[in-house]
């Protein structure tokens, strides 16, 4: 092969430096953090998010994502956990920051052209919202409402069609219930879309049904395995607690559908009584094992969203609201107080599993208590991931520009750095109201 045409193939600077990148990681491999030596907030000190510095962070980030994950056919699998469909979240997402409101029909046009890629290249994962189909059903709703494409009701009939799939108990023999493929993840979706559009893909009878069929499920789990509380899910056959695959995203979705708990006393019961338990075996220092199987570990070291107290304070956070117990917000505090001392992971700036994800906790607890110490741990977080460290030895995610494990998510969480008391994790707005 002709030298020339090898250097138009490959950006032998631009893999030199990843593989850089990634051959330092592997000194560090058995360390998940870099040692937090950030500043922590002074009493009394007012905290100020310099727009212009965030808005230039974003557009970086844009700019690389449009470079290397454009909107192609090649990138649709993974939906909007890893695919294109999360990009178009993204920039739907900017699009409503009253903060960024000069650029919002571009971000709208960049919504579109990366939504409409997805839609004409469906996944291999039909029913899944976060993973395939489903979710960029719903993303398509929502966005074409925005729009004003009448389009986006044929959206919502496309998003319907699951609903009955989902009622049949076995539908997914790997464990139906979870976010990323499951039930839960369906009700995500729905109720996101609720929010957004203020109007129902399901009405709250067909919510209702949906929470049956994941609590009964949970009930013949947990007696036939004799779990410790009245739930207990799988997912390929490990008990999961965190947000990804487990128990307490889909907690969080019985507590988040409007009239549930009022229509079903004994549902009601089962759920709050997991809550406790998973309550009771929070960590000393305020984190949650990956699975049940982990119970007994002395150290907890996930501290992800999606495996650890990144995840599962959300929960906690949600049932304060229901139940108005103070309890769970001092669980919520000390999970705080994990991520600010473990959170700044060296797997890199995505949601999932990365800085960006741990510095939504710091913006869910400012909403939650209005205590700028937690606006100002958000902030540094965000500076940490611009800092010469984490640029050097961070390591590249295997989806370095997509929502969940990229920089799309990064993105989002500085777009709501810019208006915290509005600030979301995507879909797991444990603030919104539904009105069904």
């Amino acid at each position: 092969m002709n030298i020339s045409n090898i250097f138009k193939r490959f950006n032998f600077k631009e893999e030199f430096a990843r593989f850089r990148k990634r051959s330092s990681a592997i000194g560090l491999a058995m360390v998940r953090y870099f040692p937090n030596t950030l500043k922590d907030y002074t009493e009394g000190a007012e905290v100020s998010i310099a727009q212009n510095d965030v808005s230039v962070q974003i557009d970086e980030h844009i700019g690389t994502i449009l470079k290397r994950l454009p909107p192609s056919p090649k990138h649709v699998e993974g939906g909007l956990y890893v695919g294109i469909a999360g990009v178009a979240y993204m920039f739907y997402h900017l699009s409503k920051n009253e903060k960024l409101a000069e650029k919002k029909a571009s971000y709208r046009e960049r919504a579109l052209e990366y939504l409409n890629v997805a839609l004409k290249n469906p996944t291999m994962d039909k029913t899944s919202f976060l993973l395939g189909d489903a979710g960029t059903y719903a993303l398509a709703s929502v966005i074409k409402h925005s729009v004003e494409d009448k389009s986006y009701n044929d959206m919502l009939t496309n998003y319907r069609q699951f609903y009955n799939t989902l009622l049949n108990p076995n539908f997914l023999k790997c464990g139906g219930d979870e976010f990323f493929v499951g039930r839960s993840g369906y009700l995500a979706g729905a109720l996101w879309i609720a929010s957004e559009m203020k109007t129902l893909v399901l009405s709250s009878e067909e919510m209702h049904n949906i929470c049956k069929v994941i609590v009964d499920s949970g009930r013949e789990y947990a007696k036939k395995h004799r779990s410790p509380c009245p739930l207990m899910y799988h997912y390929y056959g490990t008990e999961y607690l965190g947000a990804a695959h487990g128990i307490s995203f889909i907690l969080q979705m019985l507590l988040s559908v409007p009239g549930f708990l009022e229509s079903d006393a004994a549902a009601a019961k089962d759920i709050k009584g997991t809550i406790d338990y998973l309550l009771s075996i929070q960590s000393k220092d305020g984190n949650w094992p990956t699975c049940m199987e982990e119970l007994e570990q002395k150290e907890h070291k996930l501290v992800h969203w999606c495996h650890g107290a990144p995840g599962v304070v959300y929960l906690m956070a949600k049932a304060y609201l229901v139940y108005e117990n103070q309890q769970y917000l001092n669980a919520c505090i000390r999970a705080g107080e994990n991520v600010w001392a473990k959170g700044l992971l060296m797997k890199g700036p995505g949601i999932c599993h990365g800085v960006a994800g741990n510095g939504y906790v710091f913006l869910l607890l400012y909403r939650l208590t209005n205590d700028v110490k937690f606006l100002h741990r958000a902030k540094a977080f965000a500076e940490f991931m611009n800092s010469d460290q984490f640029l050097s030895d961070a390591r590249v995610p295997d989806n370095p520009e997509t929502l969940y494990e990229g920089t799309a998510g990064t993105v989002c969480f500085l777009a709501d750095l810019l208006t915290p008391e509005k600030a979301s994790f995507p879909f797991q707005d444990v603030f919104a109201a539904y009105n069904l």
